[in-house]
Order: structure tokens, then C-alpha cells, then sequence
């Protein structure tokens, strides 16, 4: 079933009760968030659907450090800041303001090189496919052992760990083959946690990113916003199903949002290798390609804190979690 939800797009995706019969399948991807339910005293099954109105507030003191004014304070002259190079470093000082970090050059040409192979591989060999968006492949490093490597790459993990203050656990990868064209979200709407901003994402560059083919676009600072939730905004959901048109009212709800601020708006021109972090609510999306369909290969990894609960705000499920 969770290759039939990934692959179709329309009723079946919008009706609750198939997600109970997925979540009741995969007990065992489960085990994770029925931890994280006793921890958080959340009285209801796992199985049933979760948003942000379920669960109970969280103390300001359960935000990540570097999201609250003392850890910024500290940030400066945190001894272990050390531990990274010196641009890693101004890149990471910049965090709190901006809500993301680019390390350039970061992979090497051959394990770009690497990377892009083996997704041709796994393609061709109809071992992974596009979801329902026709750009997304899901999910391949569960396929490869060489993809899994790179996902959890120390180089990109130790710095997770660092921003959040917490042991950074990879879910998901995502690559594409061209741009996304997505317009601006946050992933919090997709991926979200318990406590909030406990999640974090990547983007490599596995080809030379041009203004033609669909950079990859933020708006710096707009993690500061407030979280738009499903109590934010008319989802035009019920108990039963998501809303017909639910992430095209996020998506307005979104434009409205940006519009209350004075967000830089700035596109990623990369180099094979070069990566971007970014903040759980940093609104971002995809530049539309001024040539259709060109060329544009990268890889996003998701990765949640290891002692929070992870869910999806959206479609309102907890989070399957595999173990590597």
C-alpha cells in the first residue's frame, strides 16, 4: 500500500482510514513514536491520525538551541564550534540569522560521480521509481548500500548535530533528475516534529546548478516565522479525509505569510558536490526551468532528532521510521 499512496495522487492519498490500514501493516516502523507518544503523554494509538492540534504545548526551553536568544548569545564561543573548518564555521554563525548553511565542494567529483551512477543503476534495473509528482524518486537509499553511506555522511551529520543539539537520524532521501518547480513551504508541513524544529534537510548538488534549470530557491530568515500548521490556516479537512485542495491552501497560506516580511529571496547556484542545510521552517522551493525538463540532478536527506516525535502534519500519520 505505501507504493500504491506514493505513486497515485487523488482520492485514495485523502482518505484517513487507508492510513490506518498502512500504519496497522508497519507496526514495526511504529516502535519509534509509540516511544516518543509515553514520553510526551499523548493518549492515542499510533495508528490513528496526529496533527499539531492533538499534542500538547511544549515550554520554550524545548526549542533547539541555536533557535532561542541564549544559545545565540553562545554560540560565538562555544568551544566546540572548533571542531569545523573555518568557513564551515562563519557558515554556522550565520545560522541563527539566516536559517541555513552552504558548505561548497563538500563531496568530491567522484563521489558525485558515484551517486549519479548508482541512481542510473537503480533506475534502470526498475529497483526505484517517480512518485505520483513524476520528479521525486523516494526513499532510494533503502535500495543501495552505496546511497546509504552518503546519506549518512558524517560530513553533513556532524553539522546537524551541532545546529539542533541533538543526535541527527537520517529518514529520508529524495532524489530528482530535474527541478522540483515546488513552489515556497516549509517542511514542517511534511516532516514535522514534537517539539517543534527538530528537523533538518540537505540538498547536494550532483550537476552544475544554473539560473536555467531550476535552482533551488529560499527566502532568508523565514524560518522565524511562525510554523504554519494545520491550526494555522483552512486545511478544509475533517475526522475523515485531508482536504480536497489542502496543500494548495498551505501554499496561499504561505504566500501570505512571506508577504508580512522583508525575506531576501535568493537561488542556489552550485557546483556538483556543494551543499546546502536548512532550517525545518525555512520556506524554500523550485525556480521553474526556463528550458522544460532540463537536467538538473540532486539529492535531499531529511533527518530527524533521535528523542522527538516525528510526524506528518499534513496527512496527519506518525512517521515510519527504518532502522540503519
Amino acid at each position: 500500500m505505501r507504493k500504491l499512496l506514493d505513486r497515485y495522487y487523488g482520492t485514495l492519498r485523502k482518505i484517513k482510514a487507508n492510513y490506518v490500514l498502512l500504519n496497522l501493516f508497519n507496526l514495526k516502523k511504529l516502535r519509534h513514536a509509540h516511544r516518543m507518544y509515553r514520553k510526551y503523554g499523548i493518549q492515542r494509538s499510533v495508528l490513528l491520525p496526529i496533527s499539531s492540534m492533538d499534542l500538547p504545548a511544549t515550554p520554550a526551553t524545548d526549542l533547539p538551541w541555536l533557535d532561542t536568544s541564549i544559545g545565540v548569545a553562545r554560540l560565538k564561543t562555544d568551544p566546540k564550534l572548533a571542531y569545523f573548518d573555518t568557513p564551515t564555521q562563519e557558515a554556522i554563525k550565520a545560522w541563527p540569522a539566516n536559517g541555513y548553511v552552504i558548505l561548497r565542494g563538500l563531496f568530491k567529483s567522484e563521489e558525485v560521480n558515484a551517486i549519479n551512477n548508482e541512481i542510473d543503476r537503480l533506475i534502470r534495473d526498475k529497483v526505484v521509481d517517480f512518485n505520483f509528482t513524476g520528479r521525486k524518486i523516494m526513499f532510494a537509499f533503502h535500495h543501495s548500500e552505496l546511497l546509504r553511506k552518503y546519506v549518512h555522511d558524517r560530513r553533513i551529520l556532524d553539522v546537524m548535530d551541532y545546529l539542533l543539539g541533538k543526535k541527527m537520524n537520517v529518514f529520508q532521501s529524495i532524489n530528482f533528475l530535474t527541478g522540483s518547480e515546488q513552489a515556497a513551504h516549509s517542511d514542517s508541513i511534511h516532516m514535522t516534529t514534537h517539539p517543534l524544529g527538530y528537523m533538518c534537510a540537505a540538498w547536494i548538488a550532483l550537476e552544475p546548478i544554473t539560473p536555467d534549470n531550476g535552482p533551488l530557491v529560499y527566502h532568508v530568515g523565514s524560518h522565524k516565522l511562525p510554523y504554519l500548521l494545520n491550526g494555522s490556516y483552512d486545511h478544509g479537512g475533517n475526522q475523515f479525509v485531508i482536504g480536497e485542495d489542502a496543500y494548495l491552501r498551505y501554499e496561499q497560506a504561505v504566500d501570505r505569510s512571506i508577504q508580512t516580511g522583508n525575506f531576501e529571496h535568493k537561488e542556489l547556484l552550485a557546483e556538483p558536490g556543494d551543499v546546502l542545510i536548512w532550517h525545518a521552517n525555512l520556506l524554500h522551493g523550485g525556480k521553474k526551468m526556463t528550458t522544460p525538463n532540463a537536467s538538473r540532478k540532486s539529492m535531499v536527506i531529511h533527518c530527524f532528532a533521535d528523542d522527538v516525535l516525528c510526524y506528518h502534519e499534513l496527512t496527519q500519520r506518525a512517521a515510519m521510521m527504518e532502522d540503519y
